[in-house]
């Protein structure tokens, strides 16, 4: 049995539904197919999942929202037309659901924001349901509280419960096709809860893992995952393999194709996943596994990121100061902040987070805090800061990794900021200033991946 996730783009328009439904059809053992809303079908489109966003800030705001209901509407209508489908009672009923989510829960805006966003993926399930029964598959939409995903009730944050993966095992008996709307479950309570953006992809990963699938298959609109952002390094090079663990580092540090928590599932379960592109299904796509061979690419890819910053600390002697640590970031608990990386010295330690917690006056109390309460020599912020990973469980048993990085920035003229890797040796990070990122990221893709070509070459 395969699951099937089609991301955003995958089921934009009409002619991507067209499509899915030759990739579906294709393969008897596409048995659970999870779409997302539908994406942009041109550059300058506008996502669902954002018109969605801006019917709840008007409601929330009281303000017309009777103009955005209508483009959403025609979104789906398009498609609709387009498939010559006899789909008016859809249509009708699409209407009626927001309106009524709008009436239930005007007055309590997380639950209002959650319930509209979770309805992009579940107006597009239903529809794909009918369009597949339509091309002559036994088809059902399956909604998630039906599945049996039940998450956590942290409205934009949900987190699913064990209790899931009992009633996900029971899909498998079911006929035909079964097609689920992701981004979303259902609270113990019975409240829609949607997953973090780009939640669909974790949808597909829980129902995996749950059905027990044999591959879990990701589409969307490249033929493989690259080793770095191509928008960045032109014809980057694509990885034929990568691990769990591998991507997992790569996706929290930048790499799109996965929010970062969407591969725990499937990853515990052991089940591949396989990256493919809807609109060339039959490239081999991009395998994610448990393990791969290491010796001929040490290193799998290299990702960035933009919008940190850095508290340094400086007290003559902080290493013999117990607790000092410890203190220090409870005072970042207390605040209601999360860091990224902790470098330290014997008489000096940086943290290193999202720079866009400390607004709304943090910055202040947490630097006043640290001065007063653990007497420090010195407490600063510096902006502007861009980290660097370069991921590859193969660094660990080859010599020169570091070395190789910092004579790459070094040749580039390129001043590290920061350096750090983690015990696991599975990644190295690299802090950089944002204004040359991109360039550091070439340096090092240069010398990771074009000088190992050669090399092997020669």
């Amino acid at each position: 049995m395969k699951v099937a996730k089609f991301g955003g783009s995958s089921v934009a328009s009409a002619a991507q539904f067209r499509k899915v439904a030759d990739i579906v059809s294709s393969d008897i053992e596409r048995r659970i197919v999870v779409v997302s809303a539908p994406g942009k079908r041109y550059k300058d489109d506008v996502k669902v999942t954002d018109m969605l966003i801006r019917l709840a800030e008007q409601v929330a705001a009281d303000e017309p929202y009777e103009q955005t209901m209508q483009e959403i509407t025609k979104r789906y209508a398009d498609i609709v037309d387009e498939l010559e489908l006899e789909a008016d009672g859809f249509l009708a009923e699409l209407v009626d659901d927001l309106q009524s989510k709008i009436s239930a829960y005007r007055n309590d805006p997380p639950r209002l924001f959650d319930a509209m966003k979770a309805s992009g993926e579940d107006h597009n399930a239903r529809l794909m349901a009918i369009y597949l029964q339509d091309f002559g598959l036994e088809a059902s939409y399956v909604s998630p509280l039906e599945a049996g995903i039940i998450v956590t009730d942290e409205p934009g944050n949900a987190q699913v419960l064990p209790e899931s993966y009992d009633k996900l095992k029971q899909l498998r008996e079911r006929r035909g096709v079964l097609v689920i709307p992701g981004f979303f479950g259902y609270s113990r309570s019975g409240h829609i809860v949607t997953f973090p953006r780009g939640g669909s992809d974790i949808t597909g990963s829980i129902v995996a893992a749950g059905v027990k699938a044999d591959v879990y298959e990701n589409f969307t609109d490249v033929d493989s995952i690259y080793c770095v952002n191509p928008s960045i390094v032109a014809d980057a090079r694509k990885l034929k393999e990568i691990t769990y663990r591998e991507m997992r580092e790569l996706s929290y540090s930048g790499f799109s194709v996965f929010h970062d928590e969407a591969l725990e599932p499937v990853y515990r379960a052991g089940i591949p996943v396989c990256v493919k592109n809807t609109n060339n299904p039959a490239a081999p796509g991009t395998w994610i596994v448990a393990k791969r061979n290491h010796i001929d690419e040490p290193v799998a890819g290299i990702a960035s990121d933009t919008g940190f910053c850095s508290i340094n600390i400086s007290k003559y002697l902080m290493n013999r100061e117990i607790g000092f640590g410890r203190r220090v970031l409870q005072i970042l608990e207390d605040e209601g902040i999360s860091y990224e990386h902790t470098p330290s010295g014997i008489d000096n330690m940086s943290i290193i987070l999202r720079a866009s917690q400390l607004a709304d006056g943090k910055e202040e109390r947490i630097l006043a805090r640290i001065r007063e309460e653990l007497a420090v020599d010195e407490v600063n912020v510096e902006y502007g800061l861009a980290l660097i990973m370069v991921v590859g469980e193969g660094m660990e048993k080859t010599v020169g990794m570091a070395a190789k990085a910092v004579t790459a920035l070094a040749n580039a003229n390129i001043n590290l900021e920061m350096i750090n890797q983690g015990s696991s040796e599975v990644s190295m990070m690299f802090g950089v200033k944002e204004d040359v990122v991109n360039e550091a990221v070439r340096a090092l893709y240069n010398a990771y991946f074009q000088q190992a070509t050669v090399s092997h070459l020669s």
